[in-house]
């Protein structure tokens, strides 16, 4: 304790860990030569530890943990009656104490306050949203799930109110279907089952991650057909998942696009109701909805290789993540690339629309050349190193319009080849509208600016209309990594929210260009800036470690502190406050439900020279670093902010839940979510097995319902949950039989009953655990 506090103490830390140890010294100098008085010594140690506390963190109980536990333990065992007994029996042979008045009072006094302290959590805030149910001017889905966000909009919102909050607690597991694809140790270590199941045409429709699609009895999970690609075993992908599939239905007599030529337009199709979906292998495959085979007359033999006119790719560099878009009579696909592998020579981040029918490439839109979006001639290659956009689009059906939201170009983290005035900068972090026909561009926002730490724009858009200040208008919403959500006008793209823009600092590493502002949305969840008192642990000692860590890295008490060689605090970190999982709006309510994370990474740069251009880099114990950005001026090391016992430095809450009124635009409720059954730690030899409701990471997203219901798998704890939608109270939970990082969708069977579904296959980086699992419940 002296020799850490001691560490502390010389880089600027609390001085308090050493005064500490210095009193648990006397006392056990104390103690040795069995003096009373070491117990009063110690009491009154007792007492200034927990004015310590009050004065740092007040009354959260989970920040107790690391500042009292230990102090606390030594303190009951220094007042039982065979510790008071032999220290008093010196004084008074005859009749030796048993209990230490102080000692043992104090002791009773603070486990009353700990017992005190369980039933009480200062930080949710408890609300009550009261708006009433209207008719939604933009579609909902009812009796069927037909789209990866329930509709094009991106809401994952239903209709369906069978399922109320006043009979969640009855649902019970309707069937349980297990996919047989299962990760292997040939696969890559981010192997996750992130589906969204699809129910259409009478099936349940999804992929897992070696892209199989498998269809379903939406009543009894019986398999109806099973598509079954080769697969592709490689630790090398960086991600290996399919986050779901797409479904389109052409009209009876023929299948017909406004967009083609007339010969084509009245051709029937070999598949008049079809899946799509996109694979991890850069492929675009159409299948037939009844019976799984390849539609022929899709591409080459019902499938569009998408490495067309990309020029040289390295292996594994491109692939498809997201459900593609079905708008129109169009299929519409952006594309995901391999992050800091290379410096340059990284795929496009085209974005490519196909006739439905034939797979015939209708229009593309390329960041490097946005006003060309006649389709690319055969012998030309797209520009590489542009940014992409590897989240599923959302579309304006009635207004024409796609939304395109476009991350980062790789590498994520480097900017000082970059072009300023290029389109490809422009594009960068951009949300965008196009002309669903031509892929003509109409307005674009940018959500980070010279972004040098990968805060790509990783969720769906969702497309509502609200009642903002009085005035009716019809808007966009984009979460992002940093924890803002940007509301505009998906018409124009103007703010709807006050957008501010912030100062920040504009000092790193020689030849960076830093961006000297950032938008901050009025509207947000930007995690509050951390501080040495912010750091965690189990214990003094890992707590104190991570307070030696964080004086010792750069944190400039923002989200953009910039990367530096002596490693910064990236504070949120590259998997963001929101990710693929987006968020849900229940739109007859005007309502945003959202699971915000908060987790701290530490980033650190290393310098590439001529010598080490193309050579691998390993940490201490071997492992090679994934962001190596071969050729480029650094590599970069990323790795969460967090103890020895793989435990996160900064304090729980790591998840939360939030409900927005999106008339007012105020956050009306939150609270944590998860809890800590079932962590994989670096202390136990299995999973831990009690459940501490501290608020647990969150990787997927909600759904809510008309039953004015949230819907939410997701947490690191396998456990899948109902909340009110108005209040967030936790209304109903059961345990999945793995991990379930997934967005849950829901339907009505042909039975007259509702049904909600959800993948549980767990998630690699994560460490919940792995399976291959779909399960389905209904009201009992």
């Amino acid at each position: 304790m002296l020799y850490m506090g001691g560490q502390l103490l010389m880089i600027g830390g609390s001085p308090f860990y050493a005064i500490m140890a210095i009193g648990l010294l006397i006392t056990a100098v104390a103690l040795f030569k069995n003096k009373k008085i070491a117990l009063t010594i110690y009491a009154i140690l007792m007492w200034i530890v927990l004015a310590w506390m009050i004065f740092e963190v007040g009354f959260d109980k989970w920040q107790w943990i690391p500042r009292g536990d230990l102090i606390g333990l030594i303190g009951v065992w220094l007042a039982l009656p065979w510790v008071v007994r032999p220290l008093s029996k010196a004084q008074n042979p005859a009749n030796p104490a048993k209990f230490h008045p102080f000692l043992g009072t104090t002791v009773i006094i603070m486990i009353a306050i700990v017992i005190g302290l369980m039933f009480y959590d200062p930080y949710p805030k408890e609300g009550n949203i009261t708006n009433q149910r209207a008719p939604a001017e933009t579609d909902v889905a009812g009796n069927d799930w037909a789209a990866y966000g329930g509709t094009n909009n991106g809401a994952r919102f239903s209709n369906l109110k069978q399922i109320t909050t006043d009979n969640v607690s009855n649902l019970e597991v309707a069937w349980t279907y297990h996919t047989g694809d299962l990760r292997d140790a040939k696969d890559a270590s981010e192997y996750t089952f992130e589906a969204t199941p699809l129910k259409v045409n009478n099936s349940i429709y999804f992929c897992t991650p070696h892209n199989e699609v498998h269809a379903l009895n939406p009543e009894t999970g019986a398999l109806k057909w099973k598509y079954e690609p080769t697969k592709d075993r490689s630790y090398l992908q960086q991600h290996q998942t399919c986050r779901g599939v797409s479904y389109y239905e052409a009209p009876e007599a023929a299948a017909t696009n406004a967009v083609q030529p007339a010969a084509e337009a009245n051709s029937p199709a070999v598949c008049r109701k079809r899946i799509f979906n996109a694979a991890n292998d850069a492929k675009l495959l159409a299948l037939d909805a009844d019976t799984g085979k390849l539609c022929a007359d899709f591409g080459n033999n019902g499938v569009v290789d998408l490495r067309a006119n990309m020029g040289e790719i390295r292996p594994h560099a491109l692939m498809q993540t997201a459900a593609p878009l079905v708008a129109g009579n169009l299929v519409i696909v952006g594309g995901s690339v391999m992050d800091n592998g290379f410096n340059a020579g990284n795929p496009s981040g085209v974005i490519r629309a196909y006739d439905v029918i034939t797979g015939r490439l209708v229009w593309n839109f390329d960041p490097a050349n946005p006003e060309n979006t006649q389709p690319i001639a055969a012998g030309q290659t797209y520009p590489q190193d542009t940014p992409v956009a590897w989240a599923t689009l959302s579309a304006d059906i009635k207004n024409g319009l796609v939304y395109v939201p476009f991350g980062n170009a790789s590498p994520d983290e480097l900017g000082i080849e970059r072009d300023a005035n290029s389109n490809t900068e422009k594009f960068r972090d951009t949300l965008v509208a196009l002309d669903l026909k031509t892929g003509q561009f109409k307005w674009r926002f940018q959500s980070s600016k010279h972004d040098l730490w990968d805060r790509d724009n990783p969720s769906q858009p969702s497309l509502v209309d609200i009642d903002y200040q009085g005035k009716k208008q019809p808007v966009v919403i984009l979460p992002t990594k940093t924890g803002n959500l940007f509301v505009l006008n998906r018409l124009t793209g103007e703010a709807v929210y006050p957008i501010n823009q912030v100062d920040v600092s504009t000092k790193g590493i020689a030849g960076e260009k830093y961006s000297p502002t950032q938008p901050v949305s009025a509207l947000n969840f930007l995690p509050d800036p951390i501080n040495e008192k912010s750091m965690w642990g189990l214990t003094p000692f890992d707590q104190m470690a991570c307070r030696i860590d964080f004086k010792s890295l750069r944190y400039d008490g923002n989200p953009w502190t910039p990367a530096t060689e002596g490693g910064s605090i990236i504070f949120p970190g590259n998997i963001g406050v929101f990710n693929w999982g987006s968020v849900t709006v229940d739109p007859q309510r005007q309502i945003l439900i959202a699971s915000p994370v908060r987790l701290a990474y530490k980033y650190n740069l290393i310098k590439r020279t001529p010598e080490t251009a193309t050579q691998r880099l390993f940490t201490k114990d071997g492992t090679p670093y994934w962001n190596e950005n071969f050729d480029g001026d650094y590599a970069i090391h990323i790795q969460q902010l967090s103890s020895s016992l793989g435990i996160p430095c900064i304090a729980p809450p790591w998840g939360r839940m939030v409900g927005v009124d999106l008339k007012t635009g105020k956050t009306e409720w939150l609270r944590r979510v998860g809890t800590t059954k079932n962590l994989k730690t670096s202390f136990l030899p299995g999973r831990f097995p009690i459940g501490f409701p501290m608020g647990m990471v969150a990787h997927g997203g909600p759904l809510t319902t008309a039953g004015d219901l949230v819907f939410h798998g997701a947490t690191a704890d396998n456990f899948f949950r109902a909340y009110d939608t108005s209040t967030g109270k936790l209304l109903w939970e059961t345990e999945l039989p793995a991990g379930g990082q997934a967005t849950p969708s829901t339907y009505m069977g042909a039975d007259n009953k509702q049904y909600v579904v959800i993948a549980a296959g767990g998630h690699g980086s994560l460490g919940t655990k792995e399976g291959d699992a779909v399960v389905a419940y209904r009201l009992k």
